[in-house]
């Protein structure tokens, strides 16, 4: 559901990639999808989790405050561009929230919550050496934080600082949320801004008008109506930071259509994206460290591929036209409006086939995308969106399915 949305709608005067309106052209906007799967699936698919887990270990225990950020960050202090400031979510210190969702390792932290110092005037640690299944205790005690906790507990007996130096968690809101963690009061501010109640106030058109991300930024990953949420989070980030990148000579749909056009070979392409979504820079190491989970996500890459083509890679010689994604009357738009998928593509806002976002919906490199990807439904919910348990066994996610991505590559496209 949500490549539809991202296909035909868009955010910012953007467009998921599809591909190229060329014979076959839709192949290229497979590996863009591939692309962005290998790292969702290394991000958050594998566990099973929208919301960003406490992980950052400080003195070998879980500082609370790391719903402020971690390893150092602070989101709530992740600011827009001067150019951009309008669109930012201010920081209430009086919001109060607990994620829907956190690790489920053995002894893992309970979810990331923010309130304001009235409520929480410090916080402390979560124990994860606490054994709270103790039915001989007297009074006896069970682990009932989240369902499925196996050990650990909060402890608030005294404060205990995050890597920034945080011992509370007021403004403390703006964790990661989604497949593929959109964080800080901008990001959360441009979903608003486009997406949001901000455009259907500022009397701009709206695909959520009821939502307010900066009020409620864990819509994401808890409303029951628009589960492509936490996939529209992901591709808005993909479109804006991956799409767009083009660093020291490096760009990546350039660097996308020669990786098909040479045949789909070799791990600099998929490596280069992976530095871009994990440290910010194509040539890792760059300022924030070296490339976490490399194999991984080179792995994962290669799974999606097989998923999409069967085993089989295309070759692909047709002569390139480029496409920029940023232009809502590229050559997509002028393809013919009467083609039809041959499975139809439910919508909750009927489409007009002579709108902007009909004309995409029904170009051929569209068609083309959303059968093939609707030819491997199968295979990416039960090989590709799985979490590993606690047991280490690999079981479809409940979180990340596949209608509610294909709903927001629609929208976004």
């Amino acid at each position: 559901e949500s490549v539809r949305i991202m296909a035909s709608e868009g955010v910012a005067g953007k467009r998921l990639y599809i591909g190229e309106d060329v014979e076959d052209g839709h192949i290229f906007g497979l590996v863009n999808m591939a692309a962005f799967l290998a790292q969702s699936m290394k991000e958050t698919i594998q566990y099973d989790a929208c919301d960003e887990n406490s992980w950052d270990l400080i003195g070998g225990k879980y500082p609370l405050s790391n719903a402020c950020g971690q390893l150092g960050q602070s989101y709530q202090d992740y600011h827009c561009s001067d150019e951009e400031k309008h669109m930012e979510c201010p920081v209430d210190p009086n919001m109060s929230i607990t994620a829907v969702t956190h690790a489920k390792w053995y002894g893992a932290p309970g979810p990331l919550f923010c309130g304001p110092k009235t409520e929480y005037s410090f916080t402390g640690i979560w124990d994860h050496l606490y054994e709270c299944n103790r039915p001989w205790a007297n009074p006896p005690e069970t682990c009932s934080v989240y369902e499925g906790q196996k050990a650990g507990k909060y402890d608030n007996s005294a404060p205990y600082a995050n890597n920034a130096g945080r011992t509370d968690v007021e403004g403390c809101c703006w964790w990661g949320r989604g497949v593929i963690q959109t964080s800080g009061v901008c990001n959360f501010g441009k979903l608003n801004y486009y997406l949001g109640a901000r455009a259907a106030a500022d009397g701009r058109d709206s695909r959520y008008p009821t939502i307010d991300f900066c009020k409620d930024p864990e819509v994401i990953c808890s409303s029951a109506e628009y589960k492509e949420l936490k996939w529209i989070a992901g591709l808005f980030y993909w479109m804006e930071s991956v799409q767009t990148y083009n660093v020291d000579g490096w760009d990546y749909l350039t660097e996308l259509r020669s990786f098909v056009e040479g045949g789909m070979t070799g791990t600099s392409f998929i490596d280069a994206v992976s530095g871009i979504v994990n440290r910010g820079c194509h040539n890792p190491p760059c300022g924030t460290g070296e490339l976490d989970g490399r194999m991984e996500r080179s792995d994962n890459f290669n799974k999606v591929l097989d998923a999409f083509f069967g085993g089989v890679i295309p070759q692909v010689t047709a002569p390139i036209t480029v496409t920029e994604t940023s232009d809502t009357s590229d050559s997509l738009t002028e393809s013919n409006p009467s083609s039809a998928v041959s499975t139809p593509i439910p919508t909750r806002q009927p489409v007009s086939p002579s709108s902007e976002a009909g004309l995409v919906l029904n170009s051929d490199t569209f068609v083309n995308l959303a059968q093939a990807l609707d030819d491997s439904k199968g295979d990416i919910d039960s090989k590709l969106f799985l979490y590993l348990t606690p047991d280490y066994q690999w079981i479809p996610s409940s979180v990340y399915r596949y209608d509610d991505f294909f709903e927001s590559v629609r929208i976004m496209a």
